[in-house]
């Protein structure tokens, strides 16, 4: 006896192919889909599966729909923060699953930080150097929360700082995934003052504009956080 394959539903399937065109290039950003009544004919599907698959891809962000004489279904424009935290959730649920260990979050981690120190320094303005100091945090009166917060704003202003917003798009997340008690809670003691004195020495690197030793400061940094995250 031969297994059937189950075909996914219609509306999903309609979703499928709006999504290539969107993804493809073939839809642009701001360009209007065809009204459901064309939508129908031209795939053969009830208006209710029409609106259902754009029902799906407006919660993936994919599209917009308004009302009114003008409204209708747009694709809707990039939006960083929006896909900042939808890489932030798959990566929280990667870190808590049995496959992914915080071991690879530092390596990917090191494979980010360290060329983006150096970008950064090549690259930086006085804004980005601002945004920098702005996230620095004192180890002393601060809690884990606003220090864990002040962390992720830091790392995100050396990726902003290298020009490549697809740095910057990849770091967030990375910052705000949670990674647990168990590692939170099991640092060493003097832990936070030696985080907030490679940050501190990451920004005299980049304000000189010295790429060999801001590369050198990241991977320290992270050599010491691998160390210090050893349970």
């Amino acid at each position: 006896m031969t297994g059937s394959t189950v075909r996914p539903p219609a509306y999903q399937v309609l979703a499928d192919e709006l999504r290539a065109d969107i993804t493809s290039g073939r839809l642009q950003p701001g360009e209007r889909l065809p009204p459901e009544p064309e939508l129908c004919v031209k795939t053969g599907v009830s208006r209710s599966t029409v609106r259902e698959a754009l029902r799906l891809l407006a919660s993936q962000h994919l599209i917009v729909t308004t009302r009114g004489v003008t409204g209708g279904s747009f694709v809707a424009h990039p939006d960083a923060e929006q896909l900042a935290d939808g890489l932030a959730t798959g990566f929280t649920l990667l870190t808590n699953s049995a496959d992914v260990g915080l071991a690879d979050m530092l390596e990917l981690r090191r494979a980010l930080e360290i060329p983006a120190a150096g970008l950064a320094a090549q690259r930086r303005d006085e804004e980005h150097l601002a945004e920098m100091r702005a996230a620095l945090f004192n180890p002393a009166v601060d809690d884990l929360d606003s220090m864990m917060a002040a962390h992720s704003v830091f790392h995100s202003a050396v990726a902003k700082a290298t020009g490549n917003p697809l740095f910057e798009l990849v770091v967030r997340p990375l910052y705000q995934a949670s990674y647990g008690e168990d590692v939170t809670g099991n640092l060493p003691p003097a832990y936070w003052e030696r985080i907030d004195a490679d940050h501190r020495q990451l920004i005299e690197c980049v304000a000189a504009r010295d790429v060999a030793a801001a590369t050198r400061v990241a991977a320290e940094h992270l050599d010491y956080v691998a160390e210090s995250t050893k349970f």
